[in-house]
């Protein structure tokens, strides 16, 4: 096994995570068959409580593991399919090594941060390495992101278990990449070099020496002061790497490749590349660069509105918007995102602040669709609800997820079958559950005291009840598909007659044919819901089938795309798999 480690120094948030998943593109298009694990250093078990605005989006794998948004970048990427264990946290290392005292496995010798701690990040880094994600075969690459940055306090026991790792493994075997900013003042113009400098420096006084210096900047590097990196970082000029800001993060695969960083790393790790001719292989970089390429050539604008309660950060809406740029390219249509903060909308603001009020109301009715996504609590929720009504009564196109198929229901429940009261229980917890007020309800064996890990988790299939469904025949027709869940309410089953009665039909339901999961709207171009988290599998080539038709709906596209049968257009990239279609259902 070979391991890539990925620190990043001088700020947060400087874009390790799509360095490594670039990394890891590159390896698997040479036939490589790379894993990934990421390293969060906080004392959470996993990012299931955390606030969005804390750390961005919670991500759900098929295991029900709630884990930090880069296992999205890593699975979306390399188009693997990761587990909970591939999210290491200093909380799973301490409860399991505090589990094992407790059961007296270390023969009661002192347990301390080294050996016992450094010990097991190693022992489960090794163990997850193993771990196949792309089928039966372990990996021959695992790279691994180390959170936060070099000196943080809360990664020191990382970085002393990885330094003591380059030894267990033997030196070939490991290779180090330090992702590092590279300041340019608008005042001088210069880029400057003594962050990375000082953030080299302290990397390397902590055992770890850098062969890899990837330097984030807003304008491609210099010579001189890749010269100057090298002279200072014990690195060859070579060795330093510039990521600029690019037109998408399509580019980054192709930017670190167009430098030899794949070449690089097979010679650093002594890669038998000769024996991986005869594998499937992941994307080619052809495919990376034809979809990069479409990316900045498309000229016709699609808007969506997304109405959220979390917009304040982008973050927490990162796969959903992914999701969104997968189906606007599958589309030939630029994305035109506008995010609208829920609360905005609601009455309450036009006496508050009425210019916001206004701004909402003026972004959402410029609209071609509308998507609400997931969330929690009450707050904005009643202008989530008015932003579905409006979609609902002006046949704009919609896609409401989680939170948001819930607010589609509520709407419909007092708008159209007139139950002024209807509610969710989460909204409203005084709810008699005997009334139709009670739409949505929760669910009991997933309701307890703790907070964490006690939801609706994880990969579950869904079985369509109908063939009169476009979401089916967006899907491809299926019986049955499997998606990834993350909620502790649903759809109330003893009002679902009743709402279908007045055209409100559930399409899809669970396996046991008690839960509500796909709703549709008769009569309109395209109304969905679905209680499940279909942006989690998006791909860049492959986009969600309910992303897709909104996309398809906003660009006025979808009725031409059903008119060929729901299938794309024989065009295909030039080296792209048979599955790699790009859809063009212009008139």
């Amino acid at each position: 096994m070979k391991y890539v480690l990925v620190t990043g120094g001088v700020i947060s948030g400087v874009g390790k995570g799509i360095i490594a998943s670039s990394l890891g593109t590159l390896l698997k298009s040479r036939g490589i068959r790379v894993t990934s694990i990421k390293i969060d250093p906080y004392i959470n078990i996993d990012a299931g409580t955390f606030s969005p605005y804390e750390h961005g989006e919670v991500f759900v794998l098929d295991d029900g593991g709630e884990v930090d948004l880069d296992l999205g970048n890593y699975e979306r990427f390399l188009d693997v399919t990761l587990t909970r264990d591939n999210n290491i946290t200093t909380g799973k290392i301490y409860q399991q090594v505090i589990s094992k005292e407790r059961k007296g496995d270390y023969l009661g010798k002192t347990v301390q941060v080294v050996p016992h701690i450094t010990n097991a990040i190693q022992d489960w880094v090794t163990r997850v390495a193993e771990t196949p994600v792309d089928g039966n075969e372990k990996a021959d690459v695992c790279i691994i992101e180390l959170g936060g940055t070099i000196g943080d306090i809360e990664g020191m026991p990382f970085v002393e278990a990885f330094r003591q790792f380059q030894f267990r493994v033997k030196r070939e075997n490991i290779c180090c990449v330090h992702v590092s900013l590279i300041p340019q003042p608008k005042t001088t113009g210069e880029q400057k070099t003594k962050p990375t400098q000082s953030s080299v420096r302290e990397l390397r006084g902590l055992g770890i020496s850098p062969d890899i210096i990837v330097c984030r900047s807003v304008t491609p590097l210099s010579e001189s002061v890749k010269e100057k990196i090298s002279l200072f970082c014990h690195v060859d000029p070579e060795q330093v790497y510039c990521v600029h800001d690019v037109t998408s993060v399509f580019r980054v695969p192709l930017l670190l490749q167009s430098q030899g960083a794949d070449d690089f790393l097979i010679s650093r790790l002594q890669i038998d590349v000769s024996q991986n001719r005869n594998r499937p292989q992941g994307m080619s970089m052809a495919s990376w660069a034809e979809l990069a390429d479409r990316h900045d050539r498309l000229l016709k604008e699609v808007c969506i509105v997304l109405v959220g309660k979390y917009t304040a950060l982008s973050d927490s809406y990162t796969s959903v918007i992914k999701a969104l740029q997968h189906a606007s390219l599958a589309v030939n249509h630029r994305l035109d995102l506008k995010c609208i903060e829920a609360a905005d909308l609601e009455p309450a603001m036009e006496n508050e602040n009425p210019q916001k009020y206004h701004e909402a109301w003026r972004e959402l009715v410029g609209a071609n669709g509308v998507i609400v996504p997931g969330g929690f609590g009450t707050r904005g929720t009643e202008g989530k609800i008015l932003a579905c009504k409006w979609a609902r009564s002006k046949n704009i196109p919609f896609l409401g997820v989680c939170l948001g198929l819930q607010c589609a229901v509520i709407e419909f429940a007092r708008s159209v079958l007139g139950w002024k009261d209807a509610n969710s229980t989460e909204l409203n917890p005084e709810i008699s559950l005997e009334s139709n007020s009670a739409v949505v309800v929760d669910m009991p064996e997933h309701t307890s005291g703790d907070m964490g890990g006690t939801m609706r988790l994880g990969k579950r299939k869904t079985v369509f009840r109908t063939d009169k469904s476009v979401i089916r025949k967006l899907y491809g027709n299926p019986d049955s598909v499997e998606e990834r869940h993350r909620h502790r309410y649903e759809v109330n089953p003893r009002v679902v007659s009743k709402l279908e009665e007045k055209g409100m039909k559930f399409v899809g339901h669970s396996e046991d044919d008690k839960r509500m999961e796909i709703m549709e709207l008769e009569g309109h171009p395209y109304f969905v819901g679905v209680q499940y988290h279909p942006e989690y599998i998006s791909r860049p080539l492959k986009p969600s089938a309910p992303y897709l038709g909104l996309l398809l709906a906003a660009s006025n596209q979808l009725q031409t795309y059903a008119s060929r049968g729901y299938r794309a257009s024989p065009r295909l990239s030039e080296d792209s798999e048979d599955g790699d279609r790009i859809i063009d259902a212009s008139p």
